[in-house]
């Protein structure tokens, strides 16, 4: 009794005030709701070249620690998962623009976490976050949105590529665009409806339809060695070999600005819906060393995941919650070969539902002050017009203090707004003479 009691202690579960049958129900609402990541995160981490399978695995163990921290540092009902719209970041900007190899990039997210967990650990999260413009933190998210739509309507093949006009709409003949267009449908119907499990229902239903349509055929499924065998590819392969280029360090910096603006908010909200301010700290503690080991386990960075609201609706308020969530993620380790057969048209629909969300953001905004609006539109769009994160940031942080200079309003630009201004218009030069 002793133990059990010391247990629910731990995890900020206190007998009386808070009902386990509760903390249970909504563990496992918040699994249902987020399980989706392990197929969707290791989908976009294979066009970084990492192993599917290995992908999934590592995203499993990610999500278990990370999950694991925050019930007994956090003691909240905050699930840690990898993050969409980061993921883009690891492969589409990482790897993909800066040249980096997903050995590399996973180093970088292990500097970057210990960075985070400098910054969690002591006042400078304040700091850094009051250093940036509103505008610009939510024009971040709604930039990553906007180029997850992006690629989930090119994985989808609903937009394809055109000679003239860079873009155009896909072939509606193809089973595979018919496929990911139903299914974009359905999880519109069941997210507007508040289904529980409502994105994990979608890809479900959009995979069996991609076989009946024969848009997809279990022959072409190639399935190579076991898991578990071919994460041994994965775990631990982080390569330091570019850590004295000045693009590794830009690297760093960018996906730490992302990382903190992201999960501050998104913990700060989430502490607030369960009326209990006193555990940001440590949820956001959990959440920085969460990303350490996610570059060691071979995942993209983790956040607080916003599924987390249909865990708390469901009654969850404390770390036990977020310990059963864990434990149902360990018993995933057993479904991932079916995993394998899930296609891109099933998965692209979800890329588009998060995009959609993440815009949200718009409402946050200040657009009345034009040198407020003009560096986060442009911030905005060039994300998804560069297909680059980086870029697209640097456009809107160069692009801020001009406009405030040129009102004869520097003063409100602070000083570490304009090193970071500085950063970018670096890397810029960089890359000219690359």
């Amino acid at each position: 009794m002793k133990r059990s009691h010391l247990l629910t202690q731990t995890l900020g579960y206190t007998p009386g005030l808070h009902d386990w049958k509760k903390e249970l129900i909504s563990g496992l609402i918040s699994y249902f709701s987020v399980v989706y990541i392990v197929m969707v995160n290791a989908a976009i981490l294979s066009d970084a070249g990492m192993p599917l399978q290995a992908a999934m695995v590592g995203t499993l163990l990610t999500s278990i620690a990370g999950c694991l921290l925050m019930a007994f540092l956090g003691k909240s009902p905050i699930i840690v998962v990898p993050g969409m719209g980061i993921n883009a970041f690891f492969t589409y900007t990482l790897v993909h623009s800066m040249k980096l190899s997903w050995q590399e990039a996973l180093a970088v997210i292990t500097v970057a976490g210990v960075l985070f967990a400098i910054v969690a650990f002591t006042s400078l999260y304040k700091t850094i976050s009051e250093a940036i413009p509103h505008n610009l933190q939510h024009a971040i998210s709604v930039g990553i949105g906007l180029f997850l739509t992006f690629i989930g309507l090119q994985k989808s093949g609903i937009v394809i590529a055109h000679q003239t006009t860079f873009v155009t709409i896909g072939h509606f003949s193809d089973p595979s665009v018919i496929t990911a267009c139903v299914t974009l449908l359905l999880a519109l119907v069941l997210f507007v409806r508040k289904v529980k499990g409502d994105l994990l229902i979608s890809i479900l239903v959009g995979t069996g339809l991609a076989y009946v349509l024969g848009a997809m055929h279990p022959s072409a499924i190639k399935i190579e060695g076991k898991p578990l065998e071919q994460y041994g590819q994965l775990f631990g392969h982080l390569s330091f070999s570019s850590i004295g280029s000045i693009a590794f360090w830009i690297a760093v910096f960018l996906l730490l600005l992302i990382i903190v603006f992201e999960n501050i908010g998104l913990i700060g909200a989430q502490t607030r819906m369960i009326e209990r301010p006193e555990t940001f700290k440590g949820s956001l503690r959990a959440l920085s060393l969460s990303n350490i080991f996610a570059g060691i386990f071979g995942s993209s960075p983790t956040v607080a995941a916003a599924e987390t609201t249909a865990g708390i609706a469901a009654g969850g308020r404390t770390g036990m919650s977020t310990l059963f969530t864990a434990l149902l993620f360990g018993a995933t380790f057993f479904f991932i070969p079916l995993l394998t057969y899930i296609p891109d048209s099933a998965i692209a629909p979800v890329l588009i539902i998060i995009g959609s969300l993440m815009v949200q953001n718009l409402k946050d905004m200040n657009f009345t002050d034009f040198t407020e609006a003009f560096p986060a539109f442009l911030l905005m769009v060039m994300i998804p017009f560069t297909y680059s994160i980086v870029d697209g940031m640097a456009f809107g942080f160069i692009a801020y203090p001009v406009a405030k200079l040129a009102a004869g309003r520097g003063r409100e630009v602070r000083p570490v707004m304009y090193v970071i201004t500085s950063l970018f218009v670096a890397n810029f030069i960089l890359h000219a003479f690359m």
